[in-house]
């Protein structure tokens, strides 16, 4: 995990990032209990729900957690407790970032942090889309694939050749693509035959970011339209263009095409760097997002926000 050698500093060319599905793991944000406003996050969610989600996020077990209708509300309850846990304990000098963004799942848990949604408003929906994702992988069986090693032309290719979808650019040289079983070992194999250093399939759910999610794009589609959102605060670098949002419609817009279409995490980490970000900020459990920066642009800072630790350490 990466973590920044230097305490976060309250200046304009910072981002917050937030993860996506993938990142989860039993036991994760347990100690932020210990922190008032963050265990008041975790209740909030609870409350909003329904259901005891906080439990399954702490005790697990591990298949339930993975589910994507739990493994999705889960990660953005964490980003945000741990998110408010700074706030707190850094105070009035507490900074305001450039951008949000967030990967997949992560750019709803910017609507919070930009002011877009409120908690509950922010829970309710990424449970829907966790529960509808959920059902169309149910419907239209499929997984995915990371490419690593090829170029983003190359990969396109070889999701032509097989009926397979580019689902995920994360850096220049790694890519995930989603499909059927069956399209997804031929795109495999041919990725192997063309230099590929790794193509291996992933342990997902799913096909996500394809026309396989076509089922729960549709149904998410009117709950989105009706969900009263506010302009957001912060500018929201979005999944498919890899643009500044800050109108409500384009954020509503965007939300329904990134379940279906392309997550161009690479050119939304060059938008912002290009745009004078030299530091982000991430916000969750595993900082994956850190490690792809760092391959996208070494230069910039990362800080990792985790565990109370972390939040210790930038704060003393």
């Amino acid at each position: 995990m990466i973590k920044s050698d230097k305490t976060l500093e309250s200046n304009s060319n910072s981002a917050f990032i937030f993860p996506g599905q993938g990142s989860q793991k039993v036991g994760m944000g347990r100690d932020l209990l210990d922190i008032d406003v963050s265990a008041d996050v975790f209740q909030r969610v609870d409350d909003a729900l329904g259901r005891k989600l906080s439990d399954i996020i702490f005790n697990g077990p591990d298949d339930e957690l993975m589910l994507t209708k739990n493994a999705q509300p889960a990660i953005m309850t964490v980003s945000i407790a741990c998110y408010e846990a700074l706030k707190l304990k850094i105070g009035d000098s507490f900074p305001i970032p450039k951008y949000v963004a967030g990967h997949s799942l992560g750019e709803y848990t910017s609507l919070y942090v930009s002011g877009a949604l409120d908690l509950e408003e922010t829970a309710k929906l990424v449970s829907l889309r966790g529960e509808l994702m959920q059902d169309a992988c149910d419907q239209n069986p499929g997984t995915m694939a990371a490419i690593i090693g090829l170029d983003e032309k190359a990969v396109y290719e070889i999701s032509r050749q097989t009926g397979t979808y580019v689902s995920n650019i994360n850096t220049d040289l790694q890519t995930v693509i989603s499909g059927d079983k069956t399209a997804i070992v031929s795109a495999i194999d041919l990725a192997t035959s063309r230099g590929a250093k790794r193509a291996i399939p992933l342990k997902v759910a799913g096909a996500f970011h394809s026309d396989l999610m076509k089922p729960a794009a549709e149904k998410m589609q009117n709950y989105i339209n009706d969900l009263q959102f506010a302009s957001p605060t912060i500018p929201i670098v979005a999944n498919c263009s890899a643009k500044p949002l800050t109108d409500v419609s384009e954020i509503k817009k965007e939300l329904i095409t990134q379940i279906t279409n392309c997550v161009d995490w690479n050119k939304s980490v060059k938008y912002m760097v290009n745009d004078g970000v030299d530091s982000f900020v991430e916000f969750g459990h595993g900082g994956v997002l850190g490690n792809m920066i760092k391959r996208i642009d070494s230069k910039s800072i990362i800080t990792s926000v985790d565990t109370t630790d972390s939040i210790n350490t930038l704060t003393q």
